[in-house]
């Protein structure tokens, strides 16, 4: 299995475009699939909306094996975009490279661990621009660690069905300019049995149908914006003895991931 081309820390760069801010000091260039792709469908205009559906540890040929049941996701957000995620393939570091557009060695986090990243993010060009940003992650999470500090809005809760319950409210409520939502329920299943399990699966199924319920409810309440969704995770995974699962290393299974993005204009 071959290592995909395309670097994950490339993604910083390309939301800042998408919504015609300045990206973050240390970001590596854009990715221009993306770039190009919401220029096509926005006609040239940029996008005043973005949400962020962050799944955890969903790998690339988990995506490949179970195709068919992305495709409520694969509905919602039809450009899929293959990355190469960051060493050690671990939470806090693939998150900070994914928000940043640095590698772990500029953005401060090398391993598991989770410091408040003291470099430039995404969240601080956004605050910059005058967007209003809000993270919605789980209490134990790195998402709701390591952007801490910053001028904008936390909503951390001990439960999936709290994080999306609150994330549909923030989507009614249509007052943020960007949400990241960050769901672990995949990874903490998978960790425990294993990959392909049936608990995992079923945790899999969860994070895609939670996708495309938002992004549903997002063309309706958002309908007067120019949107970016997006399902985008941090790194893979693979199965270990023991029927357990696990990630960190530099293999095609923890590193090889697929984001799936969509784009809604807005209602003439």
């Amino acid at each position: 299995m071959r290592l995909n081309s395309r670097s994950l820390d490339t993604l910083c760069a390309a939301l800042a475009d998408v919504m015609g801010i300045e990206a973050p000091a240390q970001a590596a260039p854009k990715c221009e699939k993306l770039t190009d792709y919401v220029s096509e469908k926005l006609s040239g205009r940029k996008a005043d909306r973005i949400f962020m559906y962050n799944p955890d540890a969903i790998g690339e040929w988990i995506y490949d094996k179970y195709r068919s049941y992305f495709d409520p996701a694969d509905d919602a957000a039809p450009l899929d975009i293959e990355f190469c995620t960051v060493m050690p393939s671990v939470t806090p570091v693939c998150f900070g490279t994914m928000y940043t557009g640095a590698q772990p060695s500029v953005h401060g986090i090398t391993r598991y661990e989770k410091p408040v990243i003291t470099i430039d993010t995404l969240f601080d060009a956004l605050i910059r621009a005058g967007k209003k940003a809000a993270i919605v992650a789980d209490t134990s999470s790195s998402m709701a660690h390591i952007y801490l500090e910053r001028e904008m809005d936390y909503y951390i809760f001990d439960t999936v069905a709290e994080i999306n319950a609150c994330a549909s409210r923030l989507i009614e409520e249509d007052k943020y300019d960007f949400i990241a939502v960050y769901n672990g329920n995949y990874d903490g299943t998978m960790h425990r049995w294993a990959p392909e399990s049936v608990r995992s699966i079923a945790e899999l199924r969860a994070n895609v149908m939670a996708f495309a319920q938002f992004a549903a409810q997002i063309k309706k309440s958002w309908a007067h914006h120019d949107t970016l969704i997006g399902f985008a995770m941090d790194h893979g995974c693979h199965e270990i003895d023991g029927d357990l699962g696990s990630h960190g290393l530099d293999m095609p299974e923890d590193l090889n991931i697929v984001h799936l993005y969509g784009v809604y204009p807005k209602n003439a």
